[in-house]
């Protein structure tokens, strides 16, 4: 077996992150690399922001699923990574490995159309291929930053702030409400036009998502698990911040921004990463709630 497929997911993405330094780009300037939500680059004065993202039956979406919240579910994934850094999207591309013999193609790409323009983010080229399965499909956003605003990257959370959250997590895979999620487009706005300095979209879970954020920030953000909202399926907090594929917003900010829930706790400086504090006041780690990809044990 290649070493490679030994690796965890976060121990993946840093060698990504460590071949990708010093990237350069002619006639443009790479401001965000991998390791954060979306790729971004300056070509003059505006930001282009950049993503892609993967919807794979079995994983993101149970065999047998309907075509429209494939498709919708599909192009949202990638749509959420543009709120995360407070940008508009406006243009995408799709690829589908498609089942030998998949009989849907017609119907599936015209929903995956529908949902692109939905979101403002028309689909403009793509690749088809087939394949022994599962249904695998690709699909790439690009957005802006309006106004010549500077994005909103992991990488700016300051002791002090507050933490907040746009919306209730938890459940989201056993209730179905990971195929009908609304990316959080007018939030991630708004926590921009706030002054927020830091954001990430929870898909993985909250727990290693914070954590993602807490370290590509260098501070320790400490959560308070009693004033984080989850739905009433979510089950126990623990359940709630691994489950994933909720696609709501975690904001480092000054103060709320509106559409906000919180504070759900705070900035600090220490050793990066986040905690989460329960109930009794006991201090857990966050980096193992939630999902990693390249770890077959999860």
């Amino acid at each position: 077996m290649p070493e490679d497929t030994h690796k965890t997911e976060r121990a993946l993405l840093h060698a990504i992150e460590a071949r990708s330094r010093g990237i350069r780009l002619d006639g443009a300037e790479l401001i965000a690399g991998p390791g954060d939500d979306c790729a971004v680059v300056q070509i003059g004065n505006e930001s282009l922001l950049i993503t892609v993202d993967q919807l794979v039956e079995g994983r993101h979406a149970e065999p047998g699923t309907p075509i429209d919240p494939i498709a919708r579910k599909a192009v949202a994934r990638s749509i959420s990574d543009i709120a995360a850094m407070g940008g508009e999207p406006i243009w995408a591309t799709a690829t589908g490995l498609l089942p030998e013999g998949y009989p849907h193609a017609d119907a599936l790409f015209d929903a995956m159309k529908r949902w692109a323009e939905h979101w403002n983010a028309p689909l403009i080229g793509g690749d088809i291929a087939a394949g022994p399965g599962p249904l695998a499909l690709t699909v790439t956003v690009v957005g802006r930053m309006p106004s010549n605003a500077p994005p909103v990257l992991r990488s700016g959370a300051t002791p002090g702030q507050s933490i907040y959250t746009s919306g209730p997590i938890g459940g989201s895979l056993a209730s179905g409400r990971h195929l009908t999620f609304e990316p959080r487009l007018d939030a991630g706005r708004a926590a921009r036009e706030l002054g927020a300095t830091a954001m990430i979209d929870l898909s993985d879970g909250l727990g290693i998502d914070a954590d993602r954020l807490a370290r590509a920030s260098g501070v320790r953000l400490l959560i308070e698990a009693e004033s984080v909202p989850m739905h009433p399926d979510a089950g126990p907090w623990r359940h709630a911040f691994a489950d994933g594929e909720d696609y709501e917003l975690l904001v480092c900010a000054p103060e709320r921004p509106s559409g906000f829930s919180g504070p759900i706790g705070r900035v600090e400086s220490g050793p990066p990463g986040a905690v989460i504090l329960d109930e009794h006041g006991n201090e857990h780690a966050a980096e193992r709630l939630g999902w990693d990809h390249a770890d077959r044990s999860r």
